[in-house]
C-alpha cells in the first residue's frame, strides 16, 4: 500500500468509528411532529433533549392558512407522535393530520383535552385556548404526559423539564391575573379584528363586544352593515382601543375606527403565532406578557 495512503487511512479510520455514535445519537431520538408554533414551543420545553421536535408553522404564520412541502408531509408520515392544536385550528393541513391518523400515526390533539369552548353565538369549537394560561397549562400537563408514553423517551429529563415549565405557567397565570386587575371591570371590553380572546374573556372577566370579521373564520370579510353595527357598539361601549393579530392587516380595524367617529386606537398583538427570536413573542410565555402590557395599556389609557 502508498506510504501516503496508509498514514491517511491512519488517521482517518478512527474518525469513521465515531461517526455512527454521533449520528446514532442523534437518530435514535424519537421524533416528535408539532403542527403549530406555540404549540411547537411548549412540546420542545417539555421534551428537551429527550426527542427531535420539528415544528410545520413558521414564525408569524396564519395557523389557519399555512401549508406544508411534501418533505414536511413526509415527516408527519414518519413520526412517533404528532401533535396538533384540533378543533379545527390548521384547515390548511387538516387533510395531513387526518391522513397520517388514520394511517396509525399515534397522535395528540390537544384542544380536545383543556375543556373546549364554543365561540360566541355558535355551536362550533373555539381553538384558541391559549389565551387563558390556565388552559395552556392543562395542554402542557397533556402534552407532558403523553411524551412520558413514548418508547425509549428519557421520562426523567420530560418530568423534570414538565415541573419546571408547569410552575412558569402558574406563575404566568397569577401575574396576568393581577395585571389585569389594574383594568375596572367597565374598562374590560374588548373588540378585536377576529374571535381569539373568548377563553381570555371567560378567564379574566372581560366581555367581548365584537370581533371585525364575523364569526370565528379569520379568511371572512365583514359587510358595511357588519362594519357600522360594530362600530355603533364600539361608540356605545366608549372602548379606547381595537385590537388586531400582528400577523394579519390591520386596514379594517382603521376603517372601523375611523366609522366609529371616536379616537379609537389600533394595537398589534400576537395572537395567534409566535414570532422569530427578538420579535417581541418568540416564546409562549413572552407572548402572553407582551399581550397583557398592550392590553392593560391600551384599555387603560383615554
Amino acid at each position: 500500500m502508498n506510504p501516503t495512503l496508509r498514514t491517511a487511512l491512519a488517521v482517518l479510520f478512527p474518525l469513521l468509528l465515531l461517526l455512527p455514535g454521533c449520528s446514532g445519537a442523534q437518530s435514535d431520538r424519537i421524533e416528535i411532529v408539532v403542527t403549530t408554533n406555540i404549540l411547537g414551543d411548549m412540546t420542545r420545553v417539555l421534551a428537551g433533549d429527550a426527542a427531535n421536535v420539528t415544528v410545520l408553522m413558521p414564525p408569524g404564520a396564519d395557523p389557519h392558512q399555512f401549508a406544508i412541502s411534501a418533505q414536511q408531509a413526509a415527516r408527519i408520515d414518519r413520526a412517533g407522535l404528532l401533535v396538533h392544536n384540533g378543533l379545527g385550528l390548521e384547515e390548511g393541513v387538516q387533510r395531513h393530520v387526518t391522513a397520517a391518523e388514520d394511517a396509525g400515526v399515534p397522535a395528540l390533539s390537544v384542544g380536545e383535552l383543556v375543556g373546549p369552548l364554543p365561540y360566541r353565538d355558535s355551536d362550533r369549537p373555539d381553538p384558541h385556548f391559549w389565551t387563558d394560561p390556565a388552559r395552556a397549562r392543562r395542554a402542557a400537563e397533556s402534552i407532558g404526559a403523553r411524551l412520558l408514553e413514548l418508547p425509549g423517551i428519557d421520562t426523567a429529563v420530560v418530568r423534570a423539564n414538565t415541573e419546571r415549565y408547569l410552575a412558569e405557567l402558574g406563575a404566568l397565570d397569577a401575574w396576568m391575573t393581577e395585571r389585569f386587575t389594574a383594568l375596572a371591570p367597565e374598562r374590560r371590553r374588548l373588540v378585536t379584528n377576529h374571535h381569539v380572546f373568548g377563553y381570555l374573556a371567560q378567564r379574566f372577566g372581560f366581555e367581548v363586544i365584537g370581533a371585525i370579521v364575523p364569526g370565528g373564520a379569520a379568511l371572512a370579510s365583514p359587510s358595511a352593515s357588519d362594519l357600522a353595527e360594530l362600530a355603533g357598539a364600539v361608540r356605545a361601549a366608549g372602548v379606547p382601543a381595537i385590537f388586531v393579530d400582528s400577523s394579519q392587516p390591520d386596514r379594517l380595524a382603521r376603517v372601523l375606527a375611523e366609522q366609529a367617529g371616536v379616537n379609537v386606537k389600533v394595537i398589534a398583538l400576537h395572537t395567534e403565532s409566535l414570532t422569530a427570536p427578538g420579535g417581541g413573542a418568540a416564546t409562549y410565555l413572552e407572548m402572553m406578557r407582551a399581550n397583557t402590557e398592550s392590553i392593560v395599556t391600551g384599555l387603560g389609557s383615554r
